[in-house]
Parts: structure tokens; C-alpha cells; sequence
């Protein structure tokens, strides 16, 4: 896990508490500058996630297998493709991580 500016610093985010959350480090990489993406469904521009004001299960989640994040909305959609959440590597990884009975996550 990285330290991510929800606002990136490179657009005006600060280091303040408020606009920091962790993010795995290549979610982070995937996310450089953006702050918004397109929803691949509509076409619509969105903000992406904000881990600190949207809530989680009102944008996404997981499909039946417990592997595949699946955005509900606009901006769940755009920030699942901006941050290629179901990259290969992830998807490998998850995939384990349910064999073991380590995911997905209940709550």
C-alpha cells in the first residue's frame, strides 16, 4: 500500500488528512493526475472515486466469482477503467485471495 493524494498534487491536492487515502501502489501509478475519467458505458465524464466522501457499495461490487470489481455507476464504471482495477495482476491475485477464503471482502 502507497500513500495516494485523493486530489492529486500535481492538479492542487494538498497533504493535508482529508485529501490522503492508501491505495495500492499501482492503482496509484494507473491514477497519475487524473481526478475524472470516462465512464465507458455512457461516455460521461466523472470524478473518480473518493474513498473519503462516496460510499463504496453505492458505486460498486463484486461479481458473482468474488474476483471481478464491477463499477454500478458512472463514476464507479470510470474509476474501475481509469484505475484498470481488474488488471491481470489483481485479478490473479484476488483469485487466490478466494481460495484461501481471504476474499472477497465482508462487510
Amino acid at each position: 500500500m502507497t500513500i495516494e493524494h485523493i486530489i492529486p498534487e500535481a492538479v492542487g491536492g494538498s497533504t493535508e488528512e482529508q485529501n490522503l487515502w492508501l491505495s495500492c501502489i499501482r492503482c496509484n501509478l494507473f491514477k497519475r493526475a487524473q481526478t475524472h475519467a470516462t465512464d465507458p458505458e455512457t461516455g460521461a465524464r466523472m470524478p473518480l472515486f473518493d474513498p473519503r466522501r462516496d460510499g463504496w457499495s453505492a458505486h460498486f461490487r463484486w461479481d458473482e466469482s468474488g474476483v471481478i470489481l464491477v463499477g454500478t455507476t458512472p463514476r464507479g464504471r470510470a474509476t474501475q477503467a481509469a484505475l484498470r482495477l481488474n488488471n491481470e495482476d489483481i485479478l490473479m491475485a484476488r483469485r487466490l485471495w478466494v481460495v484461501a477464503g481471504w476474499w472477497p471482502p465482508r462487510g
